[in-house]
């Protein structure tokens, strides 16, 4: 009867490692998805801030030429 109880004991154990493993191996897996979703992310933010960065640069420029253009328009407006 003890020898029975232990077996059916280790058969219960046995059950909750092989869950406890099909659980492991699953969470894994997500972990590995959402690893490979960030580093997407990542990669498209580091796009994005660069594609800004243009676009500030951009407008710096046309401000410095438009700048540039109104100073021009001042100076022919005093000399008239």
């Amino acid at each position: 009867m003890e020898n029975e109880e232990i077996l059916r004991q280790f058969e219960e154990i046995e059950q909750k490692v092989e869950k406890l493993i099909e659980l492991c191996q699953s969470l894994k897996a997500d972990n590995a998805q959402l690893i490979n979703k960030i580093n997407r992310l990542e990669h498209e933010l580091q796009e994005k801030a660069d594609v800004e960065k243009g676009h500030a640069e951009e407008k710096a420029f046309i401000r410095s030429k438009i700048d540039n253009l109104l100073v021009r328009l001042k100076d022919i407006t005093e000399v008239s």
